[in-house]
């Protein structure tokens, strides 16, 4: 398994689902394929509880559920983009852009990091211009491993 917080596999560049809990599936299931989310379910329900405290969508059609879980083996990052965009709550309407971000529960603050730099990034154009236009996983994987650093 390997330790990168986002790798290939995690990045789903045609994400076809409109709705936010399938959304969220898809994306979660790219994380139990690679082996950092050991129950579906589980990481699911934390998700959820997260998204019914405050809504995870930003302005400029982001969206950025997270959680820590006990079903999480490593901290992890995975990608959706959706043509269609998906509503996450933000003010501006739906999301093209989706990162899950996934901590262990027992993780120190790592996420928080993630989602801090993660969320530094989005500010700028040229970092959402570059996964909006994106056509190759591997390519946004490298991308975001160098510009998100926790």
């Amino acid at each position: 398994m390997s330790s990168e917080l986002i790798t290939t596999e995690l990045v789903d560049l045609d994400l076809p689902d409109t709705d936010r809990r399938a959304a969220i599936r898809s994306l979660a299931d790219r994380l139990v394929n690679a082996e950092r989310v050991t129950d579906i379910e589980r990481f699911l329900d934390d998700v959820e509880t997260r998204e019914q405290q405050m809504a995870t969508g930003m302005r400029g059609g982001i969206g950025i559920p997270h959680c820590r879980s006990a079903a999480v083996t490593a901290p992890s990052l995975a990608f959706g983009r959706s043509s269609t965009g998906i509503d996450f709550g933000a003010e501006d309407g739906p999301a093209n852009l989706i990162f899950l971000i996934a901590a262990p529960e027992g993780g120190d603050s790592d996420h928080m990091a993630v989602l801090a730099s993660l969320a530094r990034r989005l500010m700028r154009g040229e970092f959402k211009r570059t996964l909006l236009d994106a056509d190759d996983p591997t390519v946004v994987a490298s991308y975001v491993r160098e510009e998100v650093k926790p």
